[in-house]
This record gives C-alpha cells, structure tokens and sequence, in this order.
C-alpha cells in the first residue's frame, strides 16, 4: 500500500494575531479520498496536535469535515503527529500541504520543511499541495538548486480571493504573486472558489477548499 505524508501548520496565530491553523475540508476530504487506498500520516513543525482554524470548522458541516473530527484513527493520528525533524521522506510516496493561513506564517521559512520538500522532488515522489499549502513549498528547490515551481504550472489560492476574505494582512505574501516571482506558471478556476486543480508531473496543487476533493484524487491516480 502507498503511503502519504499529510504536513498541517503548527501556527495559530496570522500577522494581524487572528486566530488560524489547517483548514478542516482540506484535510477532510482528500483524506477520505485517499485512505481506502494508501496509509496516510501527520507532521507538522512542533508535531502533535497542530491547531486546527476555528473558522473553518464553523463554515463546513458536510458530511466528510464532521466525520474527521469525530473519526478516532484521525484524533489518534493528530495526537501523533510527527515533528518534521523526523520525518523520513523514504518511508512516503508523496507528500501533501494541507491549506489554512497557518502554512504561509510558519512553513515558508521551516529548515526542515524546506529540507523534506528537496528530499521528496530529487526522489521523484509526488509533492502536492492545496488552497494555501503550497505557500509552504516556495523555499523547496531542486537538485541544481532551482525553485520547484520553475518553469511549471500551478495553481492555489488566489489574489482575488485573498482579498475577498479581507486577509491580505494576515499572510507574509501573496501566494499567487509569490510562486509566479519563483518562475510558477499561474492558472485559476474561471471564477473565484471555482474548482481547480493542476497536475505538472509529480507537482500537484489546488485553489481553494472546492480542489480539496480533487487533489485527494490526483493524488491517488499518480500513486497509482
């Protein structure tokens, strides 16, 4: 069976001191497309229990986000997730960022993060990301030391959605500004919170919370 690492935020807190973390349905929903089929573990930078934003769990009661905070294999998994230090990118075939405004504050700038996102692309194993999770691969680089995000397509959450929730003070950058400075190639659903998801190779990456779905399957269809 394949294994995928789930990397959550360790921050709880944006620029502006608003309360943040992972976001629910990002987690949620690829983790039940994916868990049938592979074995799934948490990391985040201080491990165990990664905050969790509270906005999130208040705006989506669909079936899949309620399910994973009742669900006990998931609590256990939270209660045991790995710090990144320790994470051993040989034991996963990919690696995926869940979103939520956390990611931009901590992962961007995380030694280790930025490490394990090296390991996982010169191995040539599946590296994806959703909503604002691949903020947290801007420091990752190849083996010539390039950016990852390099001459590739890419999507995640946009410009105009930022500024739609009103948090273009809460984040350190603007995703989609910074990636394409990095030399990503940009492309967005025809409409905000439209679904979408880009695959470019083993590069995987979703808008917003709508993609969350689809990442889950891109996801499995490369492990496949």
């Amino acid at each position: 069976m394949p294994s995928v690492l789930f990397v959550l935020t360790s921050a709880n807190k944006t620029l502006t001191g608003a309360q943040t973390g992972w976001y629910l349905p990002e987690a949620a929903h690829p983790y039940y497309v994916l868990a049938p089929h592979a074995t799934i573990d948490f990391a985040a930078p201080k491990g165990s229990n990664p905050p969790i934003d509270e906005g999130s769990v208040q705006a989506f009661k669909d079936e899949d986000s309620v399910k994973f905070l009742n669900d006990p294999t998931v609590k256990e998994k939270l209660a045991n997730a790995k710090k990144l230090s320790d994470v051993q990118f040989k034991d996963y075939d990919a690696i995926f960022y869940v979103g939520g405004h956390g990611p931009v504050i901590d992962l961007p700038e995380d030694k280790d993060n930025i490490k394990l996102i090296g390991e996982f692309w010169n191995a040539g194993k599946i590296v994806s990301a959703v909503c604002h999770g691949p903020a947290a691969l801007v420091g990752g680089v190849d083996a010539q030391g390039k950016s990852i995000f390099a001459g590739r397509n890419f999507t995640g959450f946009s410009n105009e959605e930022e500024k739609q929730v009103g948090k273009v003070a809460d984040v350190p950058f603007l995703l989609e500004d910074k990636i394409t400075g990095l030399g990503g190639k940009y492309t967005k659903a025809d409409k905000p919170w439209g679904e979408k998801v880009v695959v470019d190779g083993k590069l995987i990456t979703g808008q917003n919370p709508a993609s969350a779905v689809g990442v889950g399957k891109a996801i499995l269809q490369a492990l496949q």
